[in-house]
């Protein structure tokens, strides 16, 4: 018996603002919208999964401690082009040859761009 992850929540003060910036830079599509809740699918509806913007009052304080890693031939390129579109710069890591970049989404969320199919690192 097992899991499949198929979505990942976010909470936000504005749903449908952070879930149009996502599904822009990720090409995903929003395919509910509940007021309250916004999710975008990202990916085909056999391998893809979802990311669900959720209303709070007030934002989580301190780091998130569940946060995304987007995918990237050219990471350094990506994150230049994600940071153009209202990420911001938090800092680039390297570690043993794996190198990535932390940026955060317009709502401060952090999330890291990697090199594309990192498990091929390990």
């Amino acid at each position: 018996m097992s899991v499949t992850i198929r979505q990942v929540a976010i909470d936000t003060s504005d749903p449908h603002r952070l879930a149009n910036w996502w599904a822009e830079q990720t090409g995903g599509v929003i395919y509910a919208d509940l007021g309250q809740y916004v999710m975008v699918g990202i990916g085909s509806r056999e391998n893809g999964f979802s990311l669900c913007f959720q209303k709070v009052d007030e934002p989580t304080p301190g780091k998130n401690r569940v946060h995304l890693d987007c995918c990237a031939a050219d990471v350094d390129a990506e994150a230049a082009r994600l940071v153009a579109a209202g990420a911001a710069f938090v800092a680039s890591h390297e570690h043993d040859g794996f190198a990535w970049t932390v940026l955060e989404d317009p709502d401060g969320n952090q999330f890291c761009v990697v090199p594309t199919n990192p498990v091929d690192m390990l």
